[in-house]
């Protein structure tokens, strides 16, 4: 057998000097889509089924997702692999300043030594089914925009919960796949007890931090371990003593040889929203208006909780999970600005459309029918652009400041509980409602008083350049106090007890005329600006209908017009893509090789933030104490991969696999000029990253004596 694994990998690579590597294409696949694909020319061995069958055990049992990442069991025994960055919230909370598991890594000597992540869950796919047509017959021709929203977003509830009694203990949900054409009804296992095993000292898991975030090459481990849980009979269950490791149908086996250079590879995991089907008038309200705002806005909340942390570790502590959030997004959105401005992405666009105009107008039936479709939408993303800055700002005022957001939640929960279960909206209903409910009182222990008064004050004052703010009374007030906004919301936030659990707990319990009655000056500025963001609820709804209705024409003139289908843009659930690990040119007489080392980091690192490497890595390089995970040709230990894969937000976390689904690393970025990918894609310059699974294996077992993780993976350092 290990002969004809030999001559099989010689064979291959004489294929590869024959033959140029297979080249990437665009597309996020969904799982139906698998038996259209011919795996073996991308260089894949398993057939669809081996990678997904509902009816049998396959790859997919073995993939999962991970709060908004994706993750790999890698063992028996629940074991999870993810990125760093996926992990960091669990992390981060379980961390004060005495107990910094940011700064100096943790890792679990046993199963009782893992520390719960209450507000992660893991979701794995079991099934899935096309409900388009039960969907859209909730339609009729004579809605409203707002009643066509209203009476989809209704069906799907309705068959996510008949669903969920038919396949007791499974979850369910309705995914959207082409805007008002096609649903997809996925049912998953769903479990609710995850727990952290091993994480890197964030020296590690984020090297390089914001200066190298979206740049090759990369030397960043970002991976951890996380274990998931069950009830002792295997149903899912939430943190309990009594609880057991979960049990996969399936895990990943990781191939600790890694991987080289123009071998194939593909991904399976959840990305997240793409939009490669919106016209160019969306493409034109992105460019110019939501993501220089998107920008302005995150960059100055940076600087106001950098400000807030600088002399207490521990305030830094807390805001580190919504620091890190904040600039992967203000970065990504520069990025995606630089890209849609060198790929002349809205001029590309445009000149489509008045091809495919053209192609609506060459035959009077379809004009009749397509016609205005593209006027429509681009009036439609004219109206939403112009709103664009202050509903931006209001809905930061609900995200960057938690006494508010945490007073919404409460007020808008009373609201919405009191109507039926299906009218509710989606996480306040009954089968939602624990899980809201444990998210908002994970974040208590962030909430810094101070801090708040910060973005609170900040956001007003931003609030009140914009017009239409002075339109909204309760803002208007604000504004006109004749005291400074500094001093109102000092008052707010000093006066308020939303950041107290049993404040909350207690305010949970009372209807909306009860909560009115409670002297809490800042869920009383809530309920002031309660209906302003009810109608722009509404207005959101009404504006989904339009588009949704609108989307869906276009779509199906564009496959009259192009004779093919689509791939639809990604939307959180299980998809496909494949290519080979493969060097880029990203400017002129530039080429970047695909893998990074060891020897890399050491050259970056200066002791000073964001390059320091701890003391531990420096002397097993030193003493080159490589092992098994030194790669021959390069004689250092890899770091991390680039491929030419199709990815984006929600891959983060994703099994790397090679040609016979093995795990070679585990994905976490994109280049700077492939952030232009959730728009468009460029082959040229499309390439995602990952950290190498030998530097995995080598920080956890090598370097910080976690063997019995690797030893539970079927990897062993015996005899190196």
């Amino acid at each position: 057998m290990q002969r004809l694994v030999i001559v099989c990998l010689f064979f291959a690579a004489l294929t590869l000097v024959i033959h140029p590597p297979v080249q990437a294409e665009e597309g996020m696949f969904p799982i139906s889509e698998l038996a259209q694909l011919d795996l073996r020319s991308k260089g894949i061995m398993l057939t669809a089924d081996e990678l997904f069958n509902p009816q049998a055990v396959s790859l997919v049992d073995g993939v999962c997702r991970v709060n908004g990442c994706t993750g790999s069991f890698v063992s028996s025994q629940g074991l999870i692999i993810t990125n760093h960055h996926c992990a960091y919230g669990a992390i981060q909370k379980a961390s004060t300043a005495e107990r910094d598991y940011l700064e100096l890594g943790f890792a679990a000597e046993s199963l009782a030594d893992e520390i719960p992540a209450p507000d992660y869950t893991v979701r794995v796919t079991e099934d899935y089914r096309d409900v388009s047509a039960e969907v859209l017959s909730a339609v009729t021709g004579n809605m409203s925009h707002v009643e066509r929203t209203r009476a989809i977003e209704k069906r799907r509830k309705e068959l996510e919960l008949a669903a969920e009694q038919e396949h007791g203990g499974l979850r369910a949900e309705v995914a959207e796949m082409f805007a008002g054409k096609t649903y997809v009804l996925f049912l998953y296992t769903y479990l609710k007890d995850i727990r952290l095993a091993f994480a890197p000292p964030a020296a590690i898991g984020n090297f390089g931090g914001e200066v190298d975030n979206w740049m090759w090459p990369r030397h960043t481990g970002d991976f951890s371990f996380m274990r998931a849980y069950t009830a002792p009979d295997g149903s899912s269950a939430t943190f309990s003593a009594d609880n057991v490791p979960y049990q996969p149908k399936r895990f990943i086996q990781v191939a600790p040889q890694g991987v080289e250079e123009n071998e194939a590879v593909f991904l399976l995991g959840y990305p997240g929203r793409t939009a490669r089907h919106k016209t160019s008038a969306f493409l034109r309200s992105e460019y110019e208006v939501r993501l220089p705002a998107v920008v302005d806005l995150y960059q100055w909340q940076m600087e106001v909780l950098t400000e807030a942390g600088r002399l207490d570790r521990a305030v830094e502590i807390k805001h580190a999970s919504r620091m890190r959030s904040l600039a992967n997004v203000e970065k990504r959105s520069r990025g995606q600005l630089t890209g849609m401005r060198r790929a002349e992405s809205i001029d590309r666009r445009t000149a489509d459309e008045v091809a495919l105009q053209n192609f609506i107008q060459s035959e009077e039936a379809r004009a009749t029918e397509y016609g205005t479709v593209l006027e429509e939408l681009a009036a439609a993303h004219a109206q939403i652009a112009a709103a664009i800055p202050f509903e931006l700002h209001l809905e930061q005022l609900r995200a960057a400041s938690q006494a508010f957001g945490n007073g919404f939640f409460v007020y808008d929960s009373a609201v919405e509980r009191q109507k039926a279960d299906l009218d509710r909206e989606v996480a306040y209903m009954d089968r939602n409602w624990e899980h809201s409910v444990q998210q908002l009182k994970t974040s208590l222990s962030d909430y810094h008083a101070l801090t708040d008064t910060a973005l609170l004050t900040g956001l007003l004052e931003r609030l009140s350049r914009i017009e239409a703010a002075h339109q909204v009374p309760a803002l208007a007030t604000c504004f006109n106090d004749p005291g400074t906004l500094a001093d109102r919301c000092a008052k707010l936030i000093n006066g308020t007890h939303l950041g107290d659990g049993a404040f909350i707990d207690e305010c949970l319990t009372k209807t909306p005329e009860q909560l009115a009655e409670t002297s809490d000056p800042m869920l009383q500025f809530v309920m002031q600006l309660y209906p302003t963001y009810m109608r722009l609820r509404e207005l959101d709804k009404d504006r989904d209908g339009q588009l949704s209705r609108l989307y869906g024409s276009l779509i199906a003139v564009k496959q009259q017009f192009l004779k093919r289908d689509f791939i639809p843009d990604a939307n959180s659930t299980l998809r496909f893509t494949c290519g080979t690990i493969r060097s880029y040119s990203p400017e002129d007489a530039v080429i970047k090789t695909p893998i990074s080392t060891l020897s890399g980091v050491i050259d970056k690192t200066t002791g000073v933030e964001p390059f320091v490497t701890p003391q531990v890595v420096l002397e097993k390089y030193h003493a080159k104490q490589f092992g098994l995970f030194r790669h021959q040709r390069l004689g250092d230990v890899p770091v991390a991969i680039l491929y030419d894969t199709d990815t984006t937000g929600g891959n983060s976390g994703s099994p790397v696999l090679n040609g016979r689904g093995e795990l070679v690393g585990v994905n976490f970025d994109r280049c700077f000029e492939a952030t232009i990918n959730d728009f468009a894609w460029d082959q040229r310059t499309s390439r995602s990253i990952g950290v190498d699974i030998r530097y995995v294996l080598w920080i956890t077992g090598v370097v910080y004596g976690a063997e019995h993780l690797l030893e539970e993976m079927n990897v062993t350092l015996a005899g190196q």
